[in-house]
């Protein structure tokens, strides 16, 4: 394995987007390629990675926060991301280490926000504490029409993927996956500069290539290791 250069930049890199777009299978493979290279990288997910934010998750996950609402699925969501930055993302960073995650604010954004009906004011002022400063360099927004995605997909590899709040997500309508994919889409033309839409509906290795593209042609240090085409 390759030794990172001292002055390399760590980087913290984000997937998101709806049920099924192989968000998990592309963190996986990105920290394959980063490994290889020598960059030292960790994957984590949300809600998740640390022991409170993955009690959160369970919480969620066991439908506990479907009669709350919105609203408190919200702050439940930005408790567990307040304890993910600092006792996993933060500590990371400072020490070198890339992050991947699979899902971060955005999701709040589409699920509870956008879509869910939440008060802008309130996402963005628990976005704000939750970051604690902490902005993804780079976000890929996987993309695919919802009926695409769950056609895709067994139900095993579905229960999976519904990471916000488990099954309640998977019951909502073609029609609410539809507003939902628009959120994302929403999100990334509101922030070019950090977000990045890419065609989900190829084939996995297909879309790995055109990540790391991307990854290549915006993070110099990656380059600079001629790693353009890196198995």
């Amino acid at each position: 394995m390759l030794d990172v250069p001292a002055q390399a930049a760590a980087r913290f890199i984000t997937f998101e987007g709806g049920e099924g777009v192989g968000k998990s299978t592309q963190v996986k493979r990105l920290l394959v390629r980063l490994n290889r290279l020598g960059f030292e990288a960790v994957r984590t997910r949300e809600p998740g990675g640390t022991p409170k934010a993955e009690a959160v998750r369970a919480f969620i996950l066991q439908g506990r926060s479907e009669s709350w609402g919105a609203g408190a699925e919200a702050v439940l969501f930005a408790a567990a991301r307040l304890d993910h930055v600092r006792q996993l993302i933060a500590p990371s960073l400072q020490t070198g280490k890339w992050v991947i995650s699979d899902r971060f604010h955005d999701s709040t954004r589409a699920y509870q926000g956008l879509t869910g009906g939440v008060d802008d004011r309130l996402i963005r002022g628990l976005e704000t504490l939750a970051l604690d400063g902490h902005q993804p360099d780079i976000t890929f927004v996987l993309d695919m029409d919802p009926a695409t995605a769950f056609a895709r997909v067994n139900a095993r590899e579905l229960e999976q993927a519904l990471v916000q709040t488990g099954d309640r997500f998977e019951k909502e309508d073609l029609e609410w996956h539809r507003r939902l994919r628009r959120a994302f889409l929403d999100i990334a033309a509101a922030n070019p500069e950090r977000c990045v839409v890419l065609p989900a509906n190829q084939s996995e290795d297909n879309l790995e290539h055109e990540v790391w593209d991307v990854l290549v042609r915006r993070f110099p240090e990656i380059e600079a290791r001629g790693a353009w085409s890196a198995p």
